[in-house]
């Protein structure tokens, strides 16, 4: 994990985009967040120094290594805990919600022991 989690929902929103989009730009971001144009970009920036994401001159932002391994982490255990949720007879929206607050502050230990949990019980 990296040390905030609006930078983890920045790198997941990218992932996510860039799984959808030809190419991933700030106000794609800021759409789909739905977040000021300016907000975005600060949080960019920030991205681009701790080297998460490198970002072309015409805009285009893409994850390097260290981004992606972080983005498909967080977005593995949003899928994860979503989806127990919903099992579980959350409404889908609700498990949603949760996931995305959860996913951020459960230990690697905890994430992992859930899994094996649920792994094991289903």
């Amino acid at each position: 994990m990296i040390e905030n989690e609006s930078a983890e929902n920045y790198l997941e929103t990218i992932l996510i985009l860039s799984r959808k989009l030809p190419v991933v730009r700030s106000v794609d971001i800021a759409n789909e967040l739905g977040f000021k144009k300016s907000s975005v970009s600060i949080a960019m920036k920030n991205l681009r120094e701790k080297n998460h994401i490198t970002v072309t001159d015409a805009g285009f932002i893409y994850l390097t290594d260290s981004g992606k391994s972080i983005a498909e982490l967080i977005y593995e255990r949003h899928q994860f805990i979503s989806e127990w949720f919903i099992r579980l007879g959350v409404p889908e929206q609700i498990a949603i919600e949760d996931a995305c607050k959860i996913e951020h502050i459960l230990s690697k230990e905890s994430y992992e022991a859930m899994k094996n949990f649920v792994k094991q019980h289903i």
